[in-house]
């Protein structure tokens, strides 16, 4: 009908060119509408959660002639395919479940085809987008318990994460109660904080076997807004192994070079014994022999040696204080020697009793402080002893040590049954 007015109005305007003796004739030039076009289509839809989306899309023919789909569309999106209605309700359970996200482009094919002429037909794609005024914080979740127990010497070696919300976490630091450093830098989410736990972190002073570190790990958006996270570290007193191990084995030579310089003092004092023993009994020879000969020339005839067989026991008789005179009895030096040889014997004891049981021997304070007491204590007791030889071998020492003579000499004897 609109073209019939049109063509009417065309005519009427060369009639009227014509009456008033004009040349030329005005014309109107249209062209058909044949391309397929969709004319109200939205290239972005930007929707709440919650809400809901109903829209009509327009093409440019008869939309009974067409059949409309969509492709890769995202879940909940649906298109009629007789009237090109496009409709979505953004339900949040699509969100909390992770089949939707927040802040994604989701680009969506949309297509437009003749039933009749399968050549006639659009495709195009549009964006969708689902945003929410809900916040959600991000929080710091480290990969330990808020309370955990360690010991001096340790490493303490764990991984903070975050939990992202609607903003994520862009910075991180930490602070503590005490300075401390992480051997790895924290910064990010995913880090590792690192800690070797110093020996001396509890001091000797302290009368609390034990101390208390607080830890806060600190994240904040681009917003500013922080999250913290707080790991109580119980700290509890542990030995030094490696330097009491060291210090052990210290002592241990300290032990030998003491027992070898008492062994050394044992023979000298031995030797003086076994020298005073000859000379005592050299006398005592000599005193039995004189005495001995002057009894039997005392019963010979002759006169001369009946004299002098009554003079010779005299002289045994004297050789006596003589003897005791030169050669006095050692009781102090045999004393002494017996008391070097048990002090000698209780500490190769104590060193073969008080071996360390690895690197880490819960045992080994107790064990040092046993061999430093008895370590002290004979040589408070001993310090009258002789002073030990110069260059002494310790396998010529060992040797007369044990040589079964000396130790038969010195071993206790048995008593006897009354």
């Amino acid at each position: 009908m609109i073209k019939s007015i049109l063509v009417s109005f065309c005519i009427f305007l060369a009639l009227n060119s014509m009456a008033h003796g004009q040349d030329t004739i005005p014309t109107m030039v249209t062209k058909p509408d044949t391309l397929l076009r969709i004319k109200n289509l939205n290239p972005y839809f930007t929707l709440h959660v919650d809400s809901t989306l109903k829209y009509q899309l327009e093409i440019n023919k008869n939309p009974s002639d067409y059949y409309w789909f969509l492709k890769n569309s995202p879940v909940g999106l649906r298109l009629n395919k007789d009237n090109g209605v496009l409709t979505f309700k953004a339900d949040k359970n699509y969100f909390l479940s992770g089949r939707l996200q927040y802040d994604h482009e989701y680009k969506v094919n949309l297509s437009v085809q003749n039933l009749d002429k399968p050549e006639e037909k659009v495709d195009t794609s549009f964006i969708l987008l689902f945003y929410s005024t809900e916040i959600i914080p991000s929080l710091i979740k480290p990969t330990v318990s808020k309370s955990l127990f360690i010991d001096e010497g340790d490493t303490l070696s764990f991984k903070i994460q975050c939990e992202h919300g609607s903003f994520p976490i862009e910075v991180m630091t930490y602070t503590s109660n005490y300075p401390i450093k992480s051997l790895t830098p924290v910064t990010k989410c995913g880090d590792d904080f690192t800690w070797f736990v110093p020996f001396d972190f509890i001091k000797d002073t302290e009368k609390e076997k034990t101390k208390r570190l607080d830890l806060y790990f600190i994240g904040t958006t681009k917003f500013h807004v922080s999250d913290t996270a707080k790991v109580e570290v119980i700290v509890r007193e542990n030995i030094n192994y490696p330097q009491q191990v060291l210090e052990f084995e210290r002592l241990r030579k300290d032990v030998k070079a003491y027992v070898t310089s008492l062994k050394s003092s044992f023979r000298i004092v031995d030797r003086r014994i076994k020298k005073v023993k000859r000379t005592r009994t050299s006398f005592d020879l000599g005193s039995a022999t004189t005495t001995l000969t002057g009894t039997i020339m005392s019963s010979l005839d002759n006169p001369s040696q009946k004299t002098a067989g009554k003079i010779l026991p005299s002289v045994g008789v004297a050789l006596v204080p003589v003897k005791e005179a030169a050669a006095p009895n050692s009781t102090y030096e045999q004393n002494s020697a017996g008391l070097i040889r048990s002090s000698i014997k209780r500490l190769e004891y104590l060193l073969q009793q008080n071996q360390l049981d690895g690197t880490r021997d819960p045992l080994i304070l107790s064990k040092a402080q046993k061999l430093k007491d008895e370590l002290k204590q004979m040589q408070i007791q001993l310090i009258d002893i002789p002073y030990p030889e110069e260059n002494v071998d310790e396998g010529e020492l060992d040797a007369y040590f044990n040589n079964p003579a000396v130790n038969k000499k010195y071993k206790p004897k048995k008593r006897r049954k009354k």
